[in-house]
């Protein structure tokens, strides 16, 4: 599933395309992929222009003249540009067609993704928006407001920052990432966690989605970003996927366990249980 980092490097991508752009025609091939009335969607957006393009936490949020798309790329989802419709694949669902002969294509195998239309500016006010925690930016992710949203939850602590409500933008591949360079064994109680744990992983969360995004995100098995191109953090990866592998700080074996139904990478020896 792409996260935050390979999020920001698709938003990134398409202002580059498309921004500035007018739709001309909305073509719709899987409607589900639409959660409003299809025509709606489609004569709202003629002749729209895209002005810019946002991102909060894991969702896009395309903003036109009038309207705000947001849109979810849960599993699989991509946004390239289309070259000529007669190439077009079974996995392509929806294209934004622009007057300059430009086409946005939204590419989705496993076909989870969805997009909704709000009028101008409402995007940003979305039930999905509105319950995701802070960004994991220096600026927006308080240290003080972290260590206590954690004392609320007596779940481990992988789970707990799956949720989005914490910090927003984690997935699998980030959450043991940040879990692994602070320390702290995945399975721990997130109320147990010391100041000094918390402190650590604050720190290791802003600065390891940072570098994500630096490195256009992480190609595991179809992420590519709005040129087609491969992320590359995949290559600084420590834990994520490395079970059976050599521990890259101490040379122990790196153990995956199940945590909430998640597959998560840790290794035994730095991560020690300590409650």
């Amino acid at each position: 599933m792409p996260e935050l980092p390979e999020v920001e490097t698709v938003r990134q991508g398409i202002e580059k395309l498309v921004c500035g752009e007018i739709v001309d025609e909305i073509l719709v091939y899987y409607p589900k992929i639409i959660t409003n009335d299809i025509s709606e969607f489609k004569n709202n957006l003629k002749n729209q222009k895209l002005e810019k393009v946002n991102r909060r936490g894991k969702y896009l949020i395309f903003k036109f003249t009038n309207y705000d798309i947001v849109s979810h790329l849960r599993m699989e989802g991509k946004f390239q540009i289309i070259k000529n419709l007669d190439e077009i694949n079974k996995h392509v669902h929806v294209i934004f067609k622009f007057k300059s002969g430009l086409m946005l294509g939204y590419k989705d195998v496993r076909k989870f993704g969805r997009m909704t239309l709000y009028p101008k500016d409402k995007g940003i006010k979305s039930v999905q928006i509105q319950k995701l925690g802070p960004e994991p930016t220096e600026k927006d992710f308080d240290l003080k407001i972290f260590s206590n949203n954690l004392k609320k939850y007596k779940k481990p602590i992988k789970n707990t920052l799956l949720e989005q409500k914490i910090v927003a933008g984690l997935g699998n591949i980030y959450a043991d990432e940040v879990l692994f360079k602070a320390k702290i064994n995945p399975k721990k109680p997130s109320n147990l966690l010391t100041e000094e744990q918390i402190k650590k992983l604050h720190k290791e969360i802003i600065i390891t989605l940072d570098k994500a995004i630096k490195a256009k995100g992480t190609t595991i098995r179809s992420y590519e970003n709005a040129f087609g191109e491969n992320g590359k953090y995949q290559n600084y990866l420590e834990v994520y996927g490395k079970n059976g592998e050599h521990c890259p700080k101490c040379n122990e074996i790196i153990e995956k366990i199940k945590l909430g139904g998640r597959g998560t990478h840790y290794c035994p020896n730095c991560q020690k249980k300590d409650w």
